[in-house]
């Protein structure tokens, strides 16, 4: 009497990897359970990069701003954590005051206007990759 052929199967969905071990003549059917279980599980994301990890700061998230461009016609303060805040991201007015204040420091942008009224723009462009 023969053995029936095992088969290992290694299937990556998302972030998950699954390694099957069945009978070749079960292979579609396994293939078909494992899969439909795993569209049953919610896709958690694990691993933040260090590159996603050092935009996730306010100042970072304002610095994506600048090198989208978005400073380039003037913004107040509360057009910048209006912004921030639609992306998903809330941060206190403070924090966002910091560090608008930090990046006019450092000649990144600068402000228009009168104290408690300022708009923030654009200095330095930001750098053209092509």
């Amino acid at each position: 009497m023969s053995r029936p052929s095992i088969v290992r199967i290694r299937l990556k969905k998302g972030n998950w990897e699954v390694e099957i071990e069945c009978e070749e003549s079960k292979v579609k059917e396994t293939i078909e359970n494992v899969l439909s279980g795993l569209s049953a599980v919610p896709e958690v994301k694990t691993e933040i990069s260090e590159r996603q990890r050092g935009t996730l700061t306010c100042r970072g998230l304002i610095e994506n701003l600048w090198s989208e461009g978005w400073f380039s016609n003037p913004k107040s303060l509360g057009d910048v954590h209006d912004e921030l805040a639609r992306r998903g991201y809330h941060y206190d007015r403070t924090a966002v005051s910091h560090s608008l204040t930090e990046l006019v420091r450092e000649n990144v942008l600068t402000r228009q206007g009168t104290q408690r009224n300022y708009r923030y723009v654009q200095k330095k462009p930001p750098l053209q990759t092509s």
